[in-house]
């Protein structure tokens, strides 16, 4: 099949189609990896470290002895693999459902670990610099973390350069061009030689070809998820019992290019959620403040009412939600409004984005001037190329790379990763909570009893996989690391969810955030809040008449105004009132 072939519903037969997880979320930054010496070898060392322990998989020891690793990159490498496995189906593998905390006791199939090391050696698509000149206005001085690639841009020429980006059907087509090109040689590492002496014929053995579901989903023309081994005709009636007999490589290759296609590219009706959803603009010409907006409002969420743990959608893999070029405006998603088990943000400048649902993956990426409060991500975030940023978010895992000025506020269960050119990020302990964060925790499968904000994991600047940033030749060193926000600046984020329906209100509702906070923390928001309330006191008991206490009333109100004007929390509050007013009319 040619790369360009899309698959369509006139034959009822199953295709493959490439999953995006592994290119956008299993990718390390470790150079080490892309340039193994012998990976054919590599199989029979992690085999004879693994013997040498009694075990049959492969744990972190055995990949940091097999690959020469320290011991933390090698945790990486398997916790990277688990994250990027399948899940789905019977047939998916221990480490794929493995809690975090047992992750090094499941330990790695061997053969997965092999084909995942070696699509190490991917490349991400080069972009296209943007090139209508004509098409942006004034140019002034900028210092950025992308100077290199970016020097001297205004921010409107920053957002159309970052567009530049491959966008997701380029990606896609680059990374079916690929595996499609290393597709033999993979097989080829699965394969096997046959008996017969006189034969040099290699073959693949039906519990080797499975492992190919990695980087392949398969669906047949009705759309359902099938067993990779059931799609292939000549494994489809093996089972542990009696087993197929192994298939020629050269067989297997054919059907596969065949029936291989890009994850976009459907056999049935299903399109992926490329709206942007609700958006309230305001018409006005306002900024947000960052610091001043870490304690604001936004309007609905779209939370279901059919009453059931987990929300009522489509959760195939390759449907995807999309908050995509948003300028100034405010997105507001909730369980209603997604799809999918994906959500990619990106390129939106000086925006207020609540996507409040659970997904297994989720990326950001070319993002400015904005604030980002997501639901939990259940395997993996990315955040790329983003300036001054506000994210907040639970999540399994985080990997930032390449961002400016940004705060993460964060419940994250393993270690947040850090690489790539950065400056001035900050972490901080999660801050905020809406009516159905814990039911959507438990189907994320979060523990919020477990965060490690605070282990920071921070990797080299040089992303060898990436040719956007870094350029071949460039001189790798390790990336700046992340400052925590000092527990007085630190402030709860309030979000706001009016109209709910009367069955929500008698689900069991997120009431205060469920991630413990530090100790340094707490403290400090129990000391703000006496001050507060002595502030409150001490107005209240002044010994003012009624003229001076109107007068200082006025004075209150206009600094609060002049305040909501200059922060650009204006806008949250002229959305919330037109959609509260909407909910008010549908109800």
């Amino acid at each position: 099949m040619n790369v360009g072939t899309a698959c369509t519903a006139e034959e009822d037969r199953p295709w493959l189609h490439l999953r995006r997880e592994p290119f956008e979320h299993g990718l390390l930054p470790l150079p080490s990896l892309m340039h193994l010496d012998g990976i054919d070898s590599l199989r029979s060392r992690l085999l004879s470290h693994a013997a040498n322990h009694g075990r049959q998989r492969v744990e972190t020891s055995d990949i940091a002895a097999a690959l020469s690793l320290p011991e933390t990159q090698a945790h990486l490498v398997l916790d990277t693999l688990a994250s990027v496995l399948p899940d789905d189906g019977i047939h998916a593998d221990p480490l794929a459902r493995a809690p975090i905390d047992s992750i090094d006791s499941v330990g790695a199939n061997i053969d997965d670990l092999i084909i995942f090391l070696y699509i190490q050696n991917y490349r991400k698509l080069v972009p296209r610099p943007y090139r209508d000149a004509a098409a942006v206005g004034e140019i002034w001085p900028s210092t950025s973390a992308f100077d290199r690639f970016l020097p001297s841009l205004s921010p409107l020429q920053m957002r159309l350069a970052r567009r530049s980006v491959p966008f997701q059907a380029e990606e896609e087509v680059h990374q079916l061009t690929w595996v499609q090109k290393h597709l033999p040689s993979m097989l080829g590492l699965l394969a096997e030689l046959t008996n017969d002496e006189d034969s040099e014929t290699k073959v693949v053995p039906a519990e080797k070809f499975e492992h190919l579901g990695l980087l392949f989903q398969v669906h047949d023309s009705s759309g359902n998820i099938i067993h990779l081994n059931q799609a292939a005709p000549f494994f489809a009636n093996s089972d542990p019992d009696m087993p197929a007999a192994p298939v020629p490589l050269y067989q297997v290759l054919d059907w596969m290019l065949e029936h291989i296609c890009a994850a976009s590219e459907h056999t049935f009706e299903k399109g992926s959620t490329k709206d942007n959803g609700p958006l309230y603009n305001t018409g006005q010409d306002v900024d947000i403040t960052m610091v001043d907006a870490s304690c604001t409002t936004t309007g609905p969420t779209g939370i279901t009412s059919n009453g059931v743990s987990q929300p009522n959608r489509d959760w195939s893999p390759e449907s995807v939600t999309y908050v995509d070029a948003v300028t100034r405006t405010s997105v507001l998603k909730g369980d209603a409004d997604v799809k999918g088990t994906s959500l990619k943000v990106s390129n939106c400048h000086d925006t207020a984005i609540y996507v409040l649902a659970p997904f297994k993956y989720a990326s950001v990426v070319g993002c400015s001037d904005s604030i980002i409060i997501l639901g939990p991500v259940g395997k993996a975030l990315r955040v790329e190329h983003c300036e001054r940023v506000q994210l907040v978010v639970p999540c399994a895992r985080i990997s930032i790379a390449n961002c400016r000025e940004c705060v993460f506020y964060l419940g994250v269960s393993q270690q947040p990763l850090i690489l790539g050119d950065n400056h001035k990020l900050q972490v901080a302990p999660y801050n905020t909570f809406y009516p159905r964060l814990e039911t959507h925790l438990a189907v994320a499968g979060l523990n919020p009893a477990v965060n490690r904000w605070d282990k920071i994991l921070t990797l080299g600047v040089v992303d060898p996989h990436d040719s956007l940033s870094h350029p071949a030749g460039v001189a790798d060193a390790q990336a700046e690391g992340a400052t925590f926000v000092h527990p007085d600046r630190y402030t709860s984020f309030m979000v706001c969810v009016p109209g709910l329906s009367e069955e929500e209100q008698d689900q069991p509702l997120t009431m205060s955030n469920p991630f413990p906070l530090p100790k340094a923390y707490l403290l400090a928001q129990q000391q703000r809040v006496p001050a507060m309330e002595n502030l409150r006191q001490m107005l209240k008991d002044a010994p003012l008449n009624e003229s001076n206490k109107r007068e200082l009333s006025n004075a209150i109100h206009a600094h609060f105004k002049e305040w909501i004007y200059a922060s650009g929390n204006v806008r949250q509050l002229y959305d919330i009132q037109i959609s509260d007013r909407d909910v008010r009319n549908m109800d």
